[in-house]
This record gives C-alpha cells, structure tokens and sequence, in this order.
C-alpha cells in the first residue's frame, strides 16, 4: 500500500492519521507541492491531486473513499 501526500494537506495528514491509528503498514511518498510536478502521481491515478492511495490494484483520489476503504480494511474482511 503506498499513500502519496504533501506535508501541509489536511486532506492527506487525515488519511495518514487514520493508517497510524489501524496500524496499517504503507510506503510514504511525499510528492511536489506544485500539481504539474507530482508524475508519480499522474502515473498512478490519472490527475496530480493528493491524497492518493494505491493498494495493489485498488486506486483511490477521494478522502472520504480512502477513509472508508481503510475503515473495512482489509478488504473481505
């Protein structure tokens, strides 16, 4: 699971809060503060907004879907 974030979004340091309080383990990336700098980003949802979370084949670009997907985590359970 990989979670792409800027420092300063509280959009991002939510769903960083949420992975710490489940104890979920993910690869921190801390991308560009400027959109047409975040490829890493583009390459792995198709738009340069963050917070972006990807979990194998799952992409997720909306808090509230990350949060939700995190709150059922893991999936089939």
């Amino acid at each position: 699971m990989t979670l792409y974030h800027t420092e300063w979004c509280p959009e991002c340091a939510l769903v960083r809060e949420k992975l710490d309080e489940l104890g979920i383990d993910y690869q921190d990336e801390i991308v560009p503060d400027l959109r047409p700098f975040r490829k890493q980003v583009y390459e792995a949802s198709g738009q340069y907004y963050v917070p972006v979370l990807v979990d194998g084949e799952t992409v997720l670009t909306e808090t509230s879907e990350i949060l939700a997907y995190l709150d059922s985590y893991p999936p089939n359970s």
